[in-house]
This record gives C-alpha cells, structure tokens and sequence, in this order.
C-alpha cells in the first residue's frame, strides 16, 4: 500500500446502496469415510500421533504437521489458483470435523473466491461463538498474505488436538479465511517484483478492489460489473456478524486502522478518528508486538527508508488517504472490527523468503484472533417467550458505533476494560440499560438481556438506578465460570473544594493547563472592564484544533459575579475531566469526541466584591460599570439601549470564531433548567416557543433527570414556597421575562443551542457546601455533554472535488431555524427523536434534500454532496488552479506544501546592503524566465531602491492576475523582515518547477518584493540591539512611515527619496494586497494609523491580518511575550494600526486612499534586531504564513467589466458595500479582497448605466471571475430614454395640434370681421378721417393681442377697439 509514494490513488467502486444480488454457494462436503475396526483405527492413532512423542518435536516450532494422507507443506514455492483449490479441498477434505470449504462467489475471470471455515462442527450455526476471519491477496501483487493465510489454514487444522492454544481457539471461535480476494490479479503478477511494476494490483477489469466498497465520504461510482468480487465480498459481510477481522496486504510492515479516510480526502498527515479509536489501536498494536519487525515501528523499506511507525501501527488516514476501503465499511456497515496489516516491504519476494514471513507473522495471526474474546457478549431475548431477538441494537453510551444481534440473539461488542453503561433496543420492545458494566481483562463479561414487548400501558422508557435496569436479566461469567468480575476503580472525584478568587483561579487553570498539555488549553478571550482575564480552558484530544466532524461544546460560568456555584463546579469539571482521561471510559470517549470549552468566570470583577454567604443579594451580580451581563446582548423583541460591555463583546466575537454545537449557562438562585425563548414580543409573562422547542426540553430533561432535586421539581420551597417546575425545566419567558440575554442571542444568531442552568437557591453559600453541589450536579454536567452527540451531522461537499463547502446551509422542513457549515464543510444538527426531511444549499450549486431518521440518544451521519450550478463549463486549467486554492486553504494544506518542498539550509547571517543587491541579482540572472529586477529609485546616501518582480511572465502586465506587493526594512533598526523576504524571493525561485503548487502559485500571481526601502538606516543599524533605536531614521533623520502623504497641504516638509520611490510604485495602482514586515512584537496590523479614520472595511482588513497570524505559531495566542511591551493581551494577534501606533502619514494609509490597496504591517519579532541564531526559526515562523498571503490574494471577488459590444471600460468605479471603491484597470479588470460573507458590488462609469449584483465570498475558494457588462446611460433627467423621447413626441404633437386650432379659429375670425366692416366703409366714408387717427392712436395695443392678424386695414383695427 504505498500508492502515495509511487503511484496515483485508482478508481473506487460502487454506490453505498447497491443491491448486492446472493452469489452461488459451492460447498466442498467432506467423502465419506469407510467402517474401520476399532483396532486399525487405533494404530493409525498411534503412528499419527507418534512424532509428537519426540522431545525435539516442540509445539513451539511453528511447523505445521500434516494429517495423514495429506502432502507436505513446502514454503519453497507460491499456490497458483488450481494449486490453492486442490490444497484448500484436501484440508476441507480431510479434516471435516473442523474444516469446511466454501466459496462466496468467482472472480471477474470465474476464479472462486474460496473461503475456509475452521471450528469444530464447521457446517453447523453455533450461536455463541463471535466470528473472526482474514482476507488476503485483495491487490494481486501482493502475495506473501496468500501463502501466510495457507499456511495458517494448515497450523490450525494440524495442530487442532495437538496444540492447546490452537485448539482452544478453534473450539470456542467461528474462523473464516480468503487466502485470495483477487485470483485474477494474482495470476498477472511476478515473483521478484517488489515495486509492483508488472501490474497484478487491480483485478481483470483495472479495479482497485481496495477503492471500491462504499465510503462515508465519497460516492464510489464503480459498475458492479466491473467488481464482482466486491459485491461477492460485501455480501459475505453482510450475511455473517463478523465481529473482527484482518486485511492483509504487503509494501510495508505496519498495522494500519480506521478511518482510511477523511471529508476533505487530504492525501496524508489527517487523523481521521472514529468512535472506537482507542480500542483500535489497542488491536493494531496486539498484531504489531507480536511481529519483530512491525513491533519496531521501522520496516526500513528500500523506496521509504526513513519511514517510521509509533509501536508499528498508524491511522490510515493519517498516513495517507483510501476512499472506498475495505476496512471502513466493515466497520461502518457491518458489526466488524478490522485492521490493515501490512506484512512486507517486497510485495512479490521470492519464494525462498516465505518460511521467514511465516514466522514472523505465525504468533501474531493466533494473537490477534484471540482478541475476539474481548468486551462485552450475550444473548438479547424477548420476555414473553424467551425467543431470540435477532438484529436488536447493542448501543454503548459515549460510543457512536452499534452493533445487533445475530439470528439466535447473540451479539459481541469489542470493548477495553473498564466501565460501560450498554443499552439494547428493539423495534416494539420496550429499551433497557444496564449502567456500570464491568469490562475485564481476558474473557469477556457475559451481559444478557429480555425486552418487554412495548404496550400503551408501559410506554417506551424505563426507568433505571445504578448498575440496575427493571427488566434486565443480567449476569458475569469470565472464561465460562460464574464469577464476578473485579469492579474497575472509580473515576477520581475533584478535592478541590474551595471558593477560588481570580489569582486563586488563574493559577489553578495555569496548573492544569501545564499538567495536562496533551488534552487542554488555556486561552483568554478578552478582558473584562478592569483588565481580568477572561480565561477559556479547552479540553479535547487536539488542543487547538478544530477537527472536521467533531462538535464544539462550553459551558459558561459566573455571568452575575455573585452567583458562585456554576464558577466551582466548572473548576472541578476541569479537574475531573483533566485526571480520569485515558482511566475512564467515559471520560477518555467525551475529550476524544467532544471539544470541550469551560469559561468558569465571564464576570470577574463582579466576584470579587460579592460577599460569601449572600443568599439572594445583588452585590457583585453586575460587572464593575454596574451593567448585568445578562441583559447586555441585542434582543429580537426590543432594542438594548445600554451600551454593549466589553465582556459582552469578547463572548460575542468568541462565539463567531467557534463553532459552537451545544452550550450551557450556569446561574444561581433557583434550580431548574431555563430553556429560550427568554423574552417575547409583548414582554410580557408567557410561554415563548421558539421553532426548536422540543429539541431544547429534551436538552433540558438532560441535565434535569440526572439531578434528583432539580427534577422533582420544588427548588426553593423555604425561599419560593409557591414556585413549581415541572421535571426541573421551564421555558424562560414563562418564568419571567428577559430582554437582552445571552441564551437567544446563542439561538438566533449562532449555530449554537443554549440553555440557562440554576444550579441552587443559593448565590454565594459556604464552601463547605460546594463538594455536595459537586455530587447532585456530576452525573448532569457529562451527561449535558453528551447531549453534543444527538441529532444530524456530517459534511456538504463540493461533488466535484470533494472539499467541504463553507457556509453551507441546512435546513429541516417545518423547523425555522437553519444552520451552517464550518470550513470544512462539517455541520452538526441537533434533533429530537423523529424523521426529518434535510436540505442543503450552498450559493453556486443545486440544493439536494434527502430525509432521515434520529434515533432516540443516536447522532445519524448524513453527508450532501453538492453540484455546482453552472451555465458554462470552466477552463480545466483554471478549474486545476480552483482545487490547488481550495488544499491549499484547507487547515493543513499549507504545512503539506511546506513539507513537501526540500529542507531549506539554514542561514545564521544578516546581509548588508552590498550582499543583498548581489543576491537579487544572482535571482534575476539564474532565473531569468520568472524574474525581474527593478530600480525604484535611490536613498539619501544613493542606494538603490531594489524591486524584484516573480512571475511567469514579469516583463507584461498581465491585469487579469491579483498582484501583491511584500515590503520590508522601512526602519532599518529592524532587519528581520528583509531577511525573511530574502529567504523568501529564494524559496520561490528555486521550487519553481520542481514543486507543481509553488510552480502554479507563481505563474497565478504578480508578486513584488522589496526587501529594503531604508538601506541607509540599516547600515547604521547594529546586531543584538533589540530596542535601539539607531538606524530607524534615514539619512536626513526622518521616520519614512511618517512621510506618506498623498495630500500636498498636509506635508511640512519635502517628501523623501525613498518615500518618493515607494509612492510612485503604489500610485502604479492595480496592487491587490500588500504585506510590510516591521519588528517590535509579534501582532499585524490593519489600517488605519490615523488615529480618527473611520475603517468602511474594517471586517475585510481585520479577516486579512488574521490570515497571517492564524498561519503563525504564536502570533494567534495574542500574548507577544515582549519586555516592556505596551499591550499583551491582543486578541488572535490583530490589532487595528491606530490601536498599536498612531500616526500620521503612514505607508499603510497611503496604500489604502491613494493605492486602493489594503496593506497589512506584520510585526515578526519582539527584539528589533535579534541574533543571527535566531533567523532561521524566524523564517520557520513566518514561512507559512507568508505562503498564506499568496493564496489569500487569490480570493475575493475579481472580474471584468466591458460594455454590450465588448469594450473593456478603464475606470470605473467598483463600489463594494456602498463604501470603499476600487478601479478598474487595464483591461477592464479588477480584483477586491473582501472577508468571507455575503457582500453587494455596484459598478458605476460615466456615460453607463449602473450595475449592481451579490456576491459570496469562501474562506477557502479562489475568487471566481464575474463580468459586468454595461449598457449606455440613456436616462435624461434621471428618467429613461424612451420615457423622455415618447413624452416629448407627444408634447410637440399636442403643440402642433394646438396651433392649428388656433390658426383655423382665427382665420374664421377675421373672416366674418372683413365682411361687417366692408358693409361699415359703404355707409359711413364721412368718418375716414377720423377713422385713421384713432388707428394710429391704438397700433400699439393692437398690436399686443394675442389674436391680432398683420394684415387688418385701420378700419379693421378700429372695428375691433370699438366692440
């Protein structure tokens, strides 16, 4: 199995839901035998058993001894297929008291896929013996675990009366060997080919049998043609309740166990856990001591010689990933435990090393046999009759993995020793558990079981004690006598009973947390008003790290500083937890499952003035600006005028940098679990439900039922004599209303579900007191935990590649309350009881729904792979580039690059200004196809200014790629950061085209490099000076990150040269990101320096400085560890510039407004100018997370913008949630880091209309390019076009209509006043004169109206004056 080193992984197989069609039986019955006398058969006895006699005959030898008639085993040669079929059909032949020959069905070419079943009475069902059987040959080549599985056939079955370990074994074990899954494949192989080369691995249709059985995170679509000796397999499976098993192939010596795989299918270095890890290992180790070579962890292996495996076992994820594996789905699909044993580092060895292997492996193949008679087994019946209950569920508590009975009620569960409460179940049968079943070393503990059948009268639960469960018949047996087994000792209870003020309590998180390192973690989230610590102990397996599929829990204590109880308890969990992982199984499976967040105290400067003994007091209850916590988050109902408290906000951010499942809040002042909603719209007293209401009352019945006082219901009686709740819980608002608490904010805008825990009626009682609040609240605590494990989980996929999705949504029908997925794409659902129809959608891919049932205290694994939703198909080249973005993003991708690149020689000098030009020569003249060297200009003293541009293409523009600039040494008293990008500019350039994703990333990107902008200070500058502040200044004594102006009217004094030079190459614009790397500390900033800037994108900056210190080992602690440091509590390393310096004209701002280029200041160490020992775990340090900033500059949102005819548009505005702009470069391009989230793009030119569209930016997705095409500005006025044109047509229509009427009416007019006037001249020529007169007297008035017509006579005009 070394397909990482030497090979591509190969095709898997078919669906997890194929049909598998029952393949043909061919049973080998036994000849019958002859009559033989009594006497014959005596002598025959005699002679058989003859050679036993001699003392040099030792049972230990190992030789199998054949029956009589049978031939001599020689280990010089291999069985082909008709040699395997006679020898195995002899074996059968002659020895059927305990062999018998079957095959479970024929391989591609028809070959029989031959199984030998060795017990005593092999062709009879015995109920009472587990199952156990091997598998070998399942790749072709790989050849010595066929010979070894004969060779143990013929051990077993000669020494079978001879040997009481062998004979033990047979007579109480049900054993089932496949010399050979893959005959085909074994028949194309070679003797002598170790490597594999000459093919044989997959079978007669080129399928990796290894590849091909359903996975539970990938959808193997293989025809079930093509492998039928899966399907044959698989069927086997399912029809026997194989209980253990080993899968043997060859290429190494180590014992791998599940999972072999992960969600993310990262090619190695995941540890992919599952439920029964431990026991897992317990069983791979049981092979690997027994074998001297696997028992070394060193198989010197010719193709991996410095390969090693801890105690020779490993995860199989984690040592590289097998989508489709054998051995997963046997423990996922059927009740079977298997390991891969891999048996030799030759895959085909020569014939003559087969006695060598034989013995090697001889002890560990009964060994690990033995391991069957483990745990727990018995019988499951039904009381009325007492028959067997076949496929009843055997669940252990804590445990995820379930196993049913057999045909005759038999089951087998293989457990380590210790304590288990083990639950069986049946449908129509009423479940029972037995709690504190003793698990022993050797033998197994016999548990029996009758189920009542359920009645209306009896319902469905059962109530139970310790170590009692009604209607149990239970009972002990070890190694078949009636014994009981020695109790396992009880976990260790806490002795830590005392008040604990805050330094009592740091140093006692500080202590466990040293104590403990393996599984806990102590961080702060913030600080409280007067600067507490708000301390977090984690407790989990991984400290640290989220691990995809495993949900996050708290518990919150101490929110009202005066109610103690919950600040205790959390402390003694702490220590509970701490001292019986690892002892108890319950314990040991909670941290190895569940990562476990405790803040005991959220108000500590309220505890410190609460007063012991305060019953039902105020004083201490808010924090120290007299605010209650508890009424300080925004509500849904109304809005919280009091401002937000800086507890508050350090929750509120904690609560959006977790995952969080499942939460608690622990109060005091009453006992009873308080469930949302707490407050509804009217405010008044009365029952909010909120859509989850029966998934919050079973959590609460969870804690309630294991606290007997709190679940009787009447907590204060001498206090509240009157108040009742029913088993312990309520609904908040029903109690009594609260706006503004922490609970429904949990609900409402998290993922998280949280309930509200009083825990007594008293705030602050005695600690005398304390170790009996301990004991009525222990058993509810871990069982509050658990609750974490109900419901829905598992992954949203990307179909394609595999790789979760981000941000997810899953949604159930008829429940208003979606959740999301983390990075991985993991989610975690929690239900009640009941059938749900699920639905996934992702923005970019097509929704998929599917339903599902939660079993009763069950978590059922549903995973959704999504199809993107596309109109075209994608560029392959660039579709190859989207998948290296995402591994890379992925939460290791970036440690496997690092890894998968040479070491790099470690460099022990700082080099001055002469050396450092040289070395960017010497990469621009030995790699002259991906670099370019630029002058930018000179320093006062007349240094250069050094550019050196990477890419594959550095002498073009390329606008379409994202460009990031990497800038160091503005203070030359600070040499670090030009080391580092150096180092970097070399680490580049030297794996271009050796490692493809370096080769990809530089051929993606335009990348800048200046390693020095003040040379002049750093010649002044002087080694070991870790605060000095010689050479900080240039030449002219300026501080050049207080020199960046872009407005003239602000400058003092002339700009310097160097800032000159740096200014101009900013002002190139088309920057996408810039990193600056300073000395100082260990932190990044974001823009702004200025002190009162307003930050539009403080969340993108903020996301970007993240991304480095996330990457850095220390930076994301957020405690630098600096002398005289000015701030050391920075939460996750990330400070805005204004908060850690603030200036005016930095270079940070003027990249922002002048360059539209955010720009992050990296301060990488604590001393300025540290010794040269110290570089290169500097570069160790800050190696990946610069790595980090190529990938991030990839994100975002990117695209093009043209008009209708395809004209790029130079310019235009992109307007990014209505605040910061960028432009649009050369090209039309254009690129904007934004934080991941939902965002809205506007695009504005002149002479267009405005374009606006949504856009969801991934965490983990390279930006995917939009096009935003214009249509021309047609609007006048702010109105459309054709609005405007349509209007104004018809206005100029109806003026044109108008003025026609009014010329037809007037010249009817003046028509009818020619005719009256001319009969007025006839009769009247005595007035002419004076007619004439009084005309000229009113020209002008006449001429003024409006319907006045130039051609009227005098006589007309007066006509018209007179009427």
């Amino acid at each position: 199995e070394r397909e990482r080193k030497r090979e591509k992984q190969s095709e898997g197989g078919g669906p997890g839901n194929m049909a598998i069609p029952a393949p043909q039986q061919h049973l080998h019955s036994p000849a019958p035998r002859a009559r033989v006398p009594a006497l014959l058969r005596f002598l025959v006895l005699v002679l058989v058993c003859a050679p036993s006699l001699d003392p040099s005959a030792s049972a230990e030898a190992g030789v199998p001894r054949r029956a009589a008639g049978e031939a001599e085993e020689t280990f010089g040669h291999y069985h082909d297929y008709q040699a395997l079929s006679q020898l195995l059909s002899s074996l059968a032949e002659h020895n059927p008291h305990i062999a018998n020959l079957s095959t479970v069905g024929r391989s591609v070419q028809g070959r029989e896929l031959w199984v030998m079943r060795i017990t005593r009475d092999p062709t009879r069902e015995q109920p009472g013996k587990p199952r156990v059987k091997y598998v070998g040959n399942m790749h072709g080549d790989e050849t010595v675990s066929r010979q070894v599985l004969v060779y143990l056939i013929e051990h077993l079955v000669w020494r079978y009366g001879q040997d009481p370990r062998v004979t033990e074994l047979v007579d109480g074990t049900d054993i089932y060997i496949m010399p050979s899954m893959n005959p085909d494949g074994f028949e194309r192989s070679v003797e002598g080919d170790c490597q594999g080369n000459a093919g044989g691995r997959e079978n007669a249709k080129g399928r990796d049998l290894n590849r091909s059985f359903p996975d539970q995170f990938e959808s193997i679509s293989v025809p079930r043609e093509d492998v039928p000796e899966v399907v044959a397999v698989m069927d086997w499976i399912q029809k026997n309740k194989f209980v253990l098993s080993g899968n043997l192939h060859g290429g190494t010596v180590v014992a791998s166990y599940p999972f072999d795989d992960t969600p993310t299918h990262e090619s190695t270095g995941h540890y992919s856990r599952s439920s029964d890890d431990a026991l897992f290992r317990f069983l791979a180790r049981s092979y690997a001591e027994r074998n001297p070579v696997m028992s070394t962890g060193e198989p010197h292996c010719p193709d991996a010689p410095s390969e090693t495996f801890e105690d020779g076992i490993t995860n199989g994820a984690r040592w590289y990933d097998v989508p489709g594996g054998m051995q997963d789905y046997n423990y996922l699909k059927g009740n079977c435990l298997e390991i891969t044993i891999e048996l030799t580092c030759c895959k085909y060895p020569p014939a003559s090393q087969l006695q060598k292997e034989w013995d090697n492996n001889r002890d560990a193949l009964l060994s690990y046999m033995e391991k069957v008679h483990i745990g727990v087994k018995g019988y499951v019946w039904e009381a009325e009759n007492g028959s067997a209950l076949p496929d009843a569920l055997i669940t252990v508590a804590g445990n995820n993995h379930n196993v049913t009975t057999g045909q005759f009620g038999d089951y087998y569960r293989l457990l380590l020793p210790g304590s288990y409460n083990v639950t069986t179940s049946a449908n129509g049968f009423v479940p029972v558990t037995v709690s504190n079943v003793q698990v022993t070393e050797g033998k197994p503990t016999e548990l029996n079981f009758t189920l009542a059948p359920l009645r209306p009268d009896n319902g469905s639960a059962i109530p139970t004690t310790e170590g009692v469960t009604i209607q149990a018949a239970v009972s002990s047996s070890s190694a078949g006598t009636p014994t009981t087994p020695r109790p396992e000792p009880l976990p260790t209870q806490p002795q830590d009973f005392r008040h604990h003020h805050y330094a009592d309590m740091e140093l006692f998180l500080r202590r466990y947390s040293m104590d403990f390192p393996a599984i806990s973690r102590l961080y702060s989230i913030g600080q409280s008003v007067q600067n507490r610590e708000l301390y977090v102990m984690e407790i989990s397996s991984n400290p640290g790290v989220h691990e995809p599929g495993e949900p996050e829990f708290k518990y919150i204590g101490n929110m009202h500083g005066n109610e103690v109880v919950g600040r205790e308890l959390l402390l003694n969990l702490v220590e509970y937890l701490c001292k019986n992982f690892g002892s108890d199984p319950e314990v040991t499976q909670l941290v190895n499952s569940t990562r476990i967040h405790i803040l005991p105290s959220m108000n500590p400067d309220g505890y410190e003035v609460a007063q012991e003994g305060d019953m039902k007091g105020y004083e201490g209850r808010n924090n120290s600006k007299n605010f209650d916590l508890n009424r300080n988050f925004p509500d849904q109902f109304v809005a919280i005028p009091d401002p937000q408290q800086p507890e508050t906000v350090a929750v509120m951010n904690w609560l959006r940098t977790y995952p969080f499942v499942l939460s608690a809040n622990l109060h005091g002042g009453s006992l009873v679990v308080n469930y949302p909603y707490d407050d509804d719209v009217e405010g008044v007293v009365t029952y909010s439900q909120s859509p989850d209401d029966d998934v919050f009352k079973m959590l609460s019945l969870a804690y309630s039922k294991e606290n007997p006082v709190m679940y009787a219901g009447h907590p204060c009686q001498e206090l509240y004599p009157n108040e009742y709740f029913k088993d312990g819980i309520t609904n908040g608002a029903q109690w009594y209303n609260v706006a503004g608490g922490m609970q429904d904010w949990n609900y409402l805008n998290t993922n998280c579900f949280e309930v509200t825990i009083e825990l007594g009626c008293v705030k602050y009682p005695p600690a005398k007191d304390l170790p009996m609040y301990w004991e009525q609240n222990r058993r509810s605590l871990l069982q509050f935990i658990h609750q974490v494990h109900r419901g829905v989980k598992g992954f949203v996929m990307d179909a394609k590649d595999g790789i979760g999705i981000w941000n997810a949504t899953i949604s159930v029908a008829k429940i208003d309350h979606p959740v999301t997925t983390d990075k991985a794409g993991d989610y975690w659902r929690l239900l009640a009881p009941g059938t749900y129809r699920l639905t996934a959608t992702a923005r970019g891919y097509t929704p998929i729904t599917v339903y599902t049932t939660v079993r009763e205290g069950q978590v059922e694994h549903v995973d959704f792979r999504l199809t993107r939703a596309r109109s075209e198909e994608e560029d392959p080249l660039k579709e190859e580039f989207q998948r290296l973005i995402k591994e890379l993003a992925s939460e290791k991708g970036l440690e496997r690059l690092v890894l998968s690149t040479p070491p790099q020689t470690k460099f022990h000098r700082y080099r001055p200004y002469k050396e450092l030009s040289e070395l960017l020569r010497s990469l621009n003249l030995n790699f002259p196809k991906i670099t370019r060297l630029r002058r930018l200009g000179q320093s006062c003293e007349f240094r250069y200014i050094w550019a050196l541009d990477i890419s594959n293409k550095p002498e073009e523009a390329e606008p379409a790629e994202p460009k990031i600039r990497f800038v160091a040494g503005i203070h030359g008293n600070a040499p670090v950061g030009t080391e580092l990008l150096l180092e970097f500019a070399t680490f580049l350039c030297i794996n271009y085209g050796k490692n493809a994703a370096i080769t990809k990333l530089v051929d993606e990107t335009k990348i800048v490099i200046l390693p020095s902008i003040n040379p002049d200070g750093r010649e002044l500058a002087k080694e070991g000076e870790c605060t000095s502040t010689v050479g900080r200044l240039n030449a002219h004594g300026k501080d050049l990150d207080a020199d960046f102006f872009g407005n003239t009217s602000q400058r003092i004094m002339e700009t310097e040269p160097e800032t000159r030079a740096v200014m101009d190459l900013i002002k190139e614009k088309g920057f996408t990101l810039s990193v600056a790397l300073d000395g100082g500390s260990v932190l990044a900033t974001y823009p702004y320096n200025k002190p009162v800037q307003p930050v539009e994108n403080q969340e993108t900056l903020k996301y970007l400085a993240s991304v480095y210190a996330n990457n850095h080992p220390k930076m994301h602690l957020g405690h630098p560890g600096c002398a005289n440091s000015q701030v050391e509590n920075i939460p996750g390393g990330v400070l805005r510039g204004a908060e850690w310096d603030s200036h005016m004209g930095s270079m940070k701002d003027f990249s922002m407004d002048v360059g539209h280029c955010p720009e992050i200041t990296v301060f990488t160490s604590c001393c300025l100018f540290p010794s040269t020992d110290q570089l290169f775990t500097l570069w160790e340090e800050n190696q990946k997370p610069l790595l980090s900033m190529l990938v991030e500059v990839h994100k975002g949102v990117r695209g093009m913008v043209r008009d209708k005819s395809g004209k790029a548009i130079v310019g235009a505005t992109i307007l990014l949630n209505k605040g910061v702009r960028v432009y649009t470069g050369e090209g039309g391009y254009f690129h904007a880091l934004l934080a991941p989230g939902v965002h809205n793009i506007e695009a504005v030119a002149e002479g267009y209309q405005q374009q606006g569209q949504e856009v969801f930016i991934s965490s983990y997705e390279a930006a995917r390019s939009i096009l935003i095409e214009f249509d021309m500005d047609n609007r006048i006025f702010g109105l459309p076009r054709e609005f405007v044109v349509a209007t104004a047509g018809a206005s100029m229509t109806a003026l044109i209509i108008t003025a026609c009427i009014i010329w037809c009416v007037c010249s009817a007019k003046s028509n009818r006043q020619k005719d009256g006037f001319h009969r007025l001249r006839q009769h009247r020529d005595d007035y002419e004169d004076e007619i004439r007169l009084t005309s000229m007297g009113s020209k002008k008035s006449l001429l003024n109206h409006e319907f006045q017509d130039e051609t009227e006579s005098d006589e007309e005009t007066l006509y018209t004056n007179k009427h």
